[in-house]
């Protein structure tokens, strides 16, 4: 299946790196969070790509094109210009980039991608969550109900220290652990190409009117994802992440 990741926000929140530089390309352990996204689907064999861009669309551009020779060694011939490559990552993956506007909001990247996908069922995700969702599950699962949509349901991370307390003592303390009640938007979407139906323009926000529509129509099923999901929204968000993963505790590469 293509794989469309919207990568075009802002990223106000986390203006220590994106003042220069778009969200998805904040690194995580030396790569970019929209890296660690695409390799997370190309260990299940998903390697088609078509990211849907807007601020600083030419950054994230930029690495891709020049992908090979930041990630390899190489010599270059000052006279003729070939470059020769050494050390070069074995990376099979396809990437399309589209600058779908820097206003433009997260439904209207997706429809500006309607003449690109076709009619095709078509996996879909944010730019800045990290997971270890089985995607041949959650395709599974899709597959199983027939129906236009689905999403992967997560337990949010908790912002603060998490008490259990009984008559006045605290039985349990675990600081900072993720939830275990009530479910949010993971992103990791499987979705029918009738969704576009929903679609209107570039103001169409995703997770109000298309996916509210989807929900009354009851097309819209939650895969219930259990285990690690994180986004990055704060700075402290990638200071855990990056943590997570120097210590070689990252679920989404394990």
């Amino acid at each position: 299946m293509k794989v469309i990741i919207l990568a075009g926000g802002f990223g106000t929140r986390l203006s220590e790196y994106t003042d220069v530089i778009p969200k998805p390309m904040v690194p995580i352990g030396g790569k970019p969070i929209l890296w660690h996204i695409m390799n997370h689907f190309a260990r299940f064999n998903h390697n088609d790509f078509y990211i849907a861009l807007g601020y600083k669309a030419e950054v994230v551009k930029e690495y891709f094109l020049n992908y090979r020779s930041l990630n390899s060694d190489f010599t270059v011939n000052l006279e003729t210009g070939k470059i020769t490559h050494y050390n070069s990552p074995k990376v099979d993956w396809n990437v399309t980039l589209v600058n779908t506007g820097a206003n433009t909001m997260t439904g209207g990247r997706l429809l500006r991608m309607k003449e690109i996908i076709g009619n095709e069922t078509f996996l879909l995700t944010y730019g800045d969550g990290l997971s270890n969702v089985d995607i041949d599950k959650l395709i599974q699962f899709h597959k199983s109900h027939k129906k236009m949509i689905t999403v992967t349901a997560v337990h949010p991370g908790a912002r603060f220290g998490e008490l259990e307390i009984e008559t006045g003592r605290v039985i349990s303390f675990q600081e900072k652990p993720q939830t275990t009640q009530g479910w949010i938007n993971g992103g990791f979407f499987v979705i029918e190409p009738s969704f576009f139906d929903l679609l209107e323009n570039d103001q169409t926000i995703l997770e109000k009117s298309p996916l509210e529509t989807a929900s009354k129509n009851g097309e819209l099923m939650a895969y219930q994802h259990e285990g690690f999901w994180q986004c990055m929204d704060t700075k402290r968000d990638k200071d855990h992440l990056e943590e997570l993963f120097q210590s070689g505790r990252a679920p989404w590469l394990n």
